[in-house]
């Protein structure tokens, strides 16, 4: 019998209440199914003497149970929260992470905004200034402010020019709804920079971006999650999309603010007819160049969960990457299978890691 592999996912921890808990249960699960040892852990949890892991699996009736693990031969990094703790766990090297450090949402802009392998699929983006925003209005009849550091369509703010009016809308942190009609371009900038002022998170700057016309649906934002994750041979592969369409009159397509989703293929079919199969391509094609290019810039990756925007002319744009992503899309749209192998993906990923740090240590010492 081999011993089994020893998998630790990183995660932030207070007591008992874990970060994203159904998602957690669900990944633990799965590594226990492909025979690996695998626990939850956070900062407060390694002991460097003894080398062991104070980790955490489901209990059957729910809740957690602790005990005393061997040290992780890979971890999965989904801590979500930036503190001091984690931060310096990251930079120190006790771990072989199977996924490197990200960075914040305006540098990997600029980055792919300068890549001659992605760059045509970029809007314009630009830090947040109120001159920036007053020249941005200026040449786009639709634009985003957003955090450079937010999630889960948290204090966006669309603003689009209709007519002689300006319509803003957004959500706060709370996902309560603000919206306004203003008729002055001055208006709109004092209005936006008491937003940003309000809806800053901790030292996080805002962003300003190019609004793509994302009106597939009348009267609703769509936009396209597409799924790309290190398969079983540490291979690109795309897992799965899922079209995300925002309420009535939101700004955002997150199902936390009441989004719903929709298969993928026939919605693109429908709107774009003989067009589609290109568009689908385009898109897929558009994951595997953004995933290679940020391993370029950061080392090594295990999944990324992409926004793209499918304008109404057929365009695809890139709007946002996500290396920690959900994979709520799929259990939404009834694709069971796809929800499973995306859950099941990041352990496949981390053991063909073991197995293969394992082969390398076994040739150094031969």
């Amino acid at each position: 019998m081999h011993p089994k592999r020893v998998i630790g996912i990183l995660t932030w921890r207070k007591g008992q209440r874990f970060g994203e808990p159904d998602y957690l249960r669900k990944l633990v699960r799965a590594g226990q199914r492909l025979g690996a040892e695998i626990y939850l852990f956070s900062h407060q949890d390694v002991n460097r003497k003894a080398k062991k892991i104070r980790g955490f699996v489901p209990k059957a009736g729910g809740g957690w149970a602790s005990r005393w693990f061997p040290w992780p031969e890979v971890v999965i990094d989904r801590y979500r929260r930036r503190v001091p703790e984690y931060i310096r766990l990251r930079n120190s090297n006790l771990f072989f992470f199977a996924n490197s450090p990200f960075s914040k949402k305006w540098r990997v802009t600029q980055l792919l905004a300068k890549d001659e392998r992605v760059r045509h699929w970029i809007p314009e983006t630009h830090l947040y200034a109120k001159k920036t925003m007053a020249s941005m209005m200026a040449r786009h009849p639709l634009v985003y402010v957003k955090p450079g550091n937010g999630s889960g369509g948290k204090s966006i703010l669309r603003v689009e020019h209709v007519g002689k009016k300006y319509l803003l809308s957004g959500r706060d942190k709370q996902y309560q709804v603000h919206m306004a009609r203003l008729a002055s371009r001055m208006a709109v900038e004092n209005w936006v920079s008491r937003w940003v002022a309000q809806q800053r998170i901790a030292d996080g700057n805002f962003l300003v971006q190019q609004g793509i016309d994302l009106g597939l649906i009348p009267g609703h934002v769509a936009d396209v999650r597409v799924l790309i994750q290190k398969d079983e041979e540490g291979e690109w592969r795309v897992t799965g999309s899922g079209v995300r369409i925002g309420k009535s009159g939101s700004s955002t397509s997150n199902l936390h603010g009441g989004g719903r989703a929709f298969p993928f293929a026939p919605l693109i079919e429908k709107c774009f007819g003989s067009k589609a199969p290109h568009i689908i391509r385009e898109c897929h094609l558009l994951a595997h160049e953004v995933a290679s290019t940020l391993e370029d810039y950061f080392g090594r990756m295990m999944e990324f969960g992409l926004d793209i925007g499918v304008d109404v002319n057929g365009r695809v744009w890139l709007i946002e990457v996500n290396p920690k992503p959900g994979r709520e899309v799929f259990r939404r749209i009834g694709e069971r299978d796809t929800y499973a192998k995306a859950i099941e993906r990041p352990v496949q990923f981390a053991l063909h890691l073991a197995r293969s740090r394992q082969s390398r240590e076994v040739s150094q010492r031969a």
